[in-house]
């Protein structure tokens, strides 16, 4: 909104806006579209979990996606410099950041042998990033327990079946988690599991630490996209575009009720910690 108010469209004056929310329930994706279209909106802006029902939808109504976790392994676009069909936007490259989030939760946790995954398994980019977490788990000795969800009450069992022995939780991002990253973390906590995200907005309610996009820097330039599009761009002529900044955020409160010790060097590289 910020953005495109920088750019001259101001709500009310020269654009109408339509709000929704899917509350994290995947099957709303495909009436909201279809509301959409029949609106005859100008441009659709969401995030990567809704693309494949939109494109179902519509063929033709522009689709700008704020975050994908993997627009091109997940059919979204056929490449990220020419993604073709009605949808472009914004990736953050989650399956090629597992490999570094791993990386630094063994920095936290030496002793780390054995991690859990959460991962919605509806969502084709979750089961991307919950394999190359997997294979970047096991490549350095980690045990790992993939723990599969689809729906909100699939949460508290997927954890009563937790393995014991976990030592820690990553937890791939979706619209479903996006909805119900609290109680994730809460579930957490009380299995005193320290968790690592993608976002800094996941770190409520006692998330542990974040490895990410800055997710309010990826919606203002979704911003310029609806822009062009406003002005007569293509999507299928608008290459996807690719962070280039990611953020390191450690909750140094959740830190201290799990008993962990950060080294100073490691909270001297972050880019905020919590206190």
């Amino acid at each position: 909104m910020q953005r495109l108010r920088e750019l001259g469209w101001i709500e009310g004056r020269t654009v109408a806006i339509e709000y929704r929310w899917a509350e994290g329930r995947t099957e709303r994706y495909t009436e909201i579209t279809t509301e959409f279209v029949r609106l005859k909106v100008d441009v659709i802006v969401t995030v990567g979990t809704a693309v494949a029902a939109a494109k179902q939808v519509t063929s033709t109504t522009p689709i700008v996606f704020a975050i994908a976790v993997d627009p091109v392994g997940s059919g979204m676009v056929a490449s990220l410099a020419h993604p073709g069909g009605n949808a472009t936007g914004l990736s953050v490259q989650s399956t090629e950041l597992a490999g570094k989030r791993i990386e630094l939760l063994r920095e936290v946790l030496p002793n780390l042998r054995s991690l859990a995954i959460i991962a919605d398994m509806s969502y084709s980019g979750s089961v991307l990033e919950a394999a190359e977490a997997q294979a970047a788990a096991r490549k350095v000795g980690i045990d790992v327990d993939v723990l599969e969800i689809r729906r909100a009450q699939h949460i508290v069992p997927a954890f009563d079946a937790l393995k014991s022995g976990a030592q820690a939780l990553y937890v791939c991002p979706d619209a479903l988690v996006n909805a119900n990253h609290a109680r994730i973390n809460t579930l957490a906590l009380g299995a005193r599991l320290p968790t690592i995200h993608p976002f800094r907005e996941y770190l409520g309610a006692g998330g542990f630490m974040s490895y990410g996009v800055n997710n309010a820097d990826m919606f203002r330039r979704a911003g310029d996209f609806v822009d062009k599009i406003l002005k007569g761009a293509k999507p299928a002529d608008l290459p996807v575009e690719q962070p280039t900044k990611f953020e390191l955020v450690i909750n140094l409160t959740t830190a201290k009720a799990l008993g962990l010790k950060i080294p100073e060097s490691f909270l001297l590289r972050a880019d905020e910690v919590i206190e």
